[in-house]
């Protein structure tokens, strides 16, 4: 795998550093989760949950990584991961700006024991700044870098979206980019490096259209005010059981199809009209079609067109789908108790590797002894460390 040279320590939980180290380790990386055995990972008992009550969830986010427990109050566990940095190449930690700091494992610190070390810090708003110390949540940061000021409509108000677009999209995928920029910029270098990522700064950045037009021309995109946001037809559309189709049908050999398919070939000008006036007869003409007949209808209808119109899926129907299938979007992975669950693959793909889904995510400690024997440790040694509360 690409990324088999690469050896990462992992002190984040919930969501946004194991999803980042999940990408590392679907791409190779040998990732060792660094956890509390007093504070519990909140995913891991996310419902749903399997027949042994643990949590999908976190079976999937930390799939292919083992665990070591460690309790990060006590100087000998500080010293053990002191002594793990000199053979890792990647330290990822979530904690609040100075909490790493306090035990001792903050970059100025471990740098001193490797040089080429790369830490990336990933918090709701940084390093630096007068909220780097405030908490937050994913609506949170969406709320205060922008993006849900124009995400909903004028009934309803900016919309809590169904899944974490700020932890996922921003901080996770930033946090890997910038980590592995880090990677290629110290074999040139022969230097680590520290790197600040803030799920606030992300998610502000992901305004890549409304926002280069906000700040070119200092006007605000509002509810239902954008071609994309609501204020044209394209949206998604009601069918007679109350499901929905999706209607991105903007170029004009797709927009063609659209009018024709549903009996209107006069609204076809409309489509490229973006006013109030020109898009709401074509906005009524299609929700009249839509509600007209049942979903399964539409499919029939629109699998045989290349029209930009599709089926609006649960996620058990995506995993299900054709293109979803042949891409190998599901894979079955082995729990540490020898049962196969199903999870979403990694969406890579590589010519020459294939992932090596190894495991599904493990209990606190899992491998504390591989890890410590590794290290050089004895039995007795590791007996002692897990009597005296170093362990868990």
């Amino acid at each position: 795998m690409p990324l088999k040279s690469l050896k990462v320590l992992d002190f984040s939980t919930l969501l946004p550093g194991p999803f980042a180290t999940m990408m590392l380790a679907d791409m190779g990386a040998e990732v060792l989760r660094v956890e509390s055995p007093n504070r519990q990972d909140l995913t891991r008992i996310l419902p749903p949950l399997d027949e042994q009550g643990v949590s999908y969830i976190h079976q999937t986010l930390n799939r292919s990584k083992r665990s070591i427990g460690l309790d990060l109050k006590k100087q000998e566990a500080v010293d053990l991961v002191k002594k793990m940095v000199t053979e890792y190449d990647i330290v990822i930690e979530q904690f609040r700006p100075g909490v790493m700091q306090r035990f001792g494992l903050d970059y100025q610190s471990l740098k001193e024991i490797n040089p080429k070390l790369i830490y990336c810090s990933i918090t709701g708003y940084g390093q630096t700044g007068p909220y780097k110390h405030r908490g937050g949540h994913d609506i949170n940061y969406l709320a205060i870098a922008g993006v849900a000021s124009y995400t909903g409509t004028k009934e309803t108000g900016p919309v809590p979206v169904g899944f974490q677009i700020a932890d996922v999209a921003g901080g996770s995928m930033h946090a890997v980019n910038g980590i592995l920029a880090a990677v290629i910029e110290r074999q040139i270098s022969g230097e680590g490096q520290y790197i600040d990522i803030s799920m606030t700064d992300a998610a502000f950045a992901l305004n890549a259209m409304s926002g280069a037009g906000a700040l070119g021309s200092g006007i605000a995109p509002g509810l239902e005010q954008e071609t994309l946001n609501g204020a044209s037809f394209y949206n998604h559309y009601e069918t007679k059981d109350g499901r929905y189709f999706s209607v991105g049908s903007i170029e004009p050999a797709f927009m063609q199809q659209l009018c024709q398919t549903i009996g209107r070939e006069d609204l076809i000008k409309n489509g490229f009209d973006y006013s109030a006036e020109s898009q709401a007869p074509l906005i009524a003409a299609l929700k009249g079609a839509f509600i007209q007949h049942d979903f399964d209808y539409w499919q029939d209808v629109f699998v045989k067109l290349d029209a930009c119109v599709e089926p609006t899926l649960t996620v058990v129907e995506a995993a299900e789908h054709p293109q979803m299938q042949a891409r190998n979007m599901v894979v079955e992975v082995t729990t540490t108790d020898n049962n196969k669950i199903k999870q979403i693959a990694s969406p890579i793909k590589f010519s020459r590797n294939q992932p090596n889904y190894t495991s599904a995510g493990c209990r606190v400690g899992h491998h504390n002894q591989e890890v410590l024997t590794e290290m050089g440790f004895n039995n007795d040694e590791i007996e002692t460390m897990q009597e005296n509360g170093v362990l868990g």
